[in-house]
């Protein structure tokens, strides 16, 4: 499954099914142990970047709900040091890119911006936060707004999964994360190129 297909899936018809309810901004707040967890437990660093993906509305009302996301980062940069920037992806969704060494500031830029499409009423656009981690590998945990879940993504070249680790990761934080129990709901985001999945 390539990235349009996994958020077609996420996004689409089956998504209105399998939604569990309606985005909350609050979850995000999970990470803020977990990823103690991860690198005290499994030596997964944060790498200091994490994205949130939205779907587009062409309307003008969403368009002033970006505007004002993109208003409010900024506001936040000047205290937290939170570089934010933004990126249509090739399949025409759209990412919020957020850089900073300070995971917990990562996190509060993240909630910022989720929050206030949800305030916006545009909550149901929200498709997924991604955080990044590396070891030898990156891997990531992504909160599915849909789900009200995380789960784990460790992507290898060739469009392959290490499950071994994405297993490894369910097990370590299942309890500390909601983790998402149908893995048939872990989608792949896999990136256009060899980066993160926001490049």
């Amino acid at each position: 499954m390539g990235l349009l297909d996994s958020l077609r899936a996420m996004l689409g018809t089956s998504a209105e099914t399998d939604a569990t309810r309606a985005a909350d901004p609050d979850d995000l707040f999970g990470m803020s142990t977990a990823y103690l967890t991860m690198a005290a437990d499994l030596g997964f660093d944060p790498s200091g970047a994490a994205a949130l993906c939205f779907s587009n509305v062409d309307s003008a009302s969403f368009e002033q709900a970006e505007q004002e996301v993109k208003e409010i980062l900024e506001a936040g940069r000047e205290e937290t040091g939170t570089e934010a920037s933004f990126n249509t992806d090739s399949h025409g969704y759209q990412w919020v890119i957020l850089e900073d060494p300070e995971f917990e500031d990562l996190i509060t830029s993240m909630h910022f911006a989720a929050d206030t499409f949800v305030e916006k009423g545009f909550g149901s656009r929200l498709l997924a936060a991604v955080f990044a981690f590396e070891k030898d590998a990156p891997v990531y945990w992504v909160y599915s707004f849909r789900r009200g879940s995380y789960y784990p993504f460790a992507p290898q070249s060739g469009h392959e999964r290490d499950s071994t680790t994405e297993f490894k990761l369910q097990s370590t934080l299942d309890g500390e994360l909601d983790v998402e129990d149908e893995t048939d709901h872990w989608y792949p985001l896999w990136p256009d190129g060899h980066g993160h999945p926001w490049e």
